[in-house]
């Protein structure tokens, strides 16, 4: 019970947040940023219409999963480009940059790109989604492509990596907003290298052991257990998935710093970081829900470990 009510109370303060930016923060662009969106929409379309003309005649599905990291970094230098190479702009796009290649570099080794751009390895979580009884439906599939995979996917990586373009024309110099918002950004950067590393690590040295014959239950502590609880992974179960919304977070603070807000803290563009936060709690459940059946301690292990709090650490 306890689950669903955090769960709930996390929707309900995303979208009212997002409701209060448009409320509050208005919808007003200059001549400026109206050219430099109607590129970005351009660039969103296209991208949502490649991913699924080739992911439904590949049958991959993954298409957008590796553009995920790409994207931004375009719309980010797109905007800076585009908006006068502002320093505030160029050091948005910069840390957009860092991220791209840390998540894009994390996807390729496991298989991701391949020269025929088509294939490479598919997201476990589509294949696991095409198996149940709905989505065996091919029409039933082909829908969930389209609106969710490729449009909602990618209209979701422009909506949060807006910010940038609230800062467009801001005449406010560089203060402590900029830096409160670059220090924080990096530093959840680095965590989401150190999750990724650890992770990796662990994988692959399991992955390593049962190619020798040996059964999960035959591993030792804590490869038995299927799952990773070292490091940061001990005292949290997703630190990847926290700083990869916070980062997102930590970037509206630009908007903040560019004076672009009223009321405080409100813009139309606070919904883009609002809706990582939501996009991300659908995607933890699934994958949790994946993990429990999996593994027979992974339970005992939500029940003793925050999912993005560090109070605790897991001990069997």
């Amino acid at each position: 019970m306890r689950k669903y009510i955090s769960m709930a109370l996390t929707v309900i303060i995303t979208i009212t947040l997002s409701i209060l930016g448009f409320v509050l923060g208005g919808f007003t662009l200059s001549d400026t940023q109206k050219d430099i969106l109607i590129v970005l929409l351009i660039i969103c379309g296209s991208s949502a219409l490649y991913c699924f003309v080739v992911g439904e005649i590949s049958r991959n599905n993954s298409q957008m999963d590796k553009l995920w990291s790409l994207l931004p970094i375009a719309y980010t230098w797109v905007v800076a480009i585009m908006g006068g190479m502002d320093i505030r702009l160029i050091i948005y796009a910069s840390i957009v940059t860092l991220w791209g290649i840390r998540l894009t570099f994390n996807f390729a080794r496991k298989g991701a790109y391949r020269l025929k751009f088509w294939e490479g390895e598919e997201d476990y979580r589509w294949e696991l989604l095409r198996q149940t009884k709905f989505f065996k439906s091919k029409i039933a599939w082909a829908g969930f492509d389209l609106f969710f995979i490729c449009i909602y996917q990618n209209a979701l990586v422009l909506a949060m990596t807006l910010p940038i373009l609230a800062c467009v024309g801001s005449v406010a110099p560089i203060n402590v907003f900029d830096i409160i918002a670059t220090t924080t950004a990096l530093l959840f950067l680095v965590l989401e290298f150190v999750a990724d590393e650890e992770q990796w690590k662990f994988q692959e040295t399991k992955k390593k052991l049962l190619k020798e014959g040996k059964s999960l239950s035959e591993l030792d502590t804590p490869f038995n257990l299927g799952f990773n609880t070292t490091g940061l992974w001990k005292y949290m179960r997703h630190p990847n998935y926290l700083g990869e919304q916070a980062i997102w977070v930590c970037l509206y603070v630009f908007v903040i710093a560019a004076e672009a807000t009223q009321y405080g803290v409100f813009n139309w563009t606070l919904f883009g970081p609002m809706f990582i936060i939501l996009l991300f709690l659908g995607s933890s459940t699934f994958g949790e829900s994946i993990s429990s059946k999996k593994y027979p301690k992974y339970q005992d292990y939500q029940a003793k470990v925050f999912k993005y709090i560090p109070i605790r650490g897991y001990k069997e």
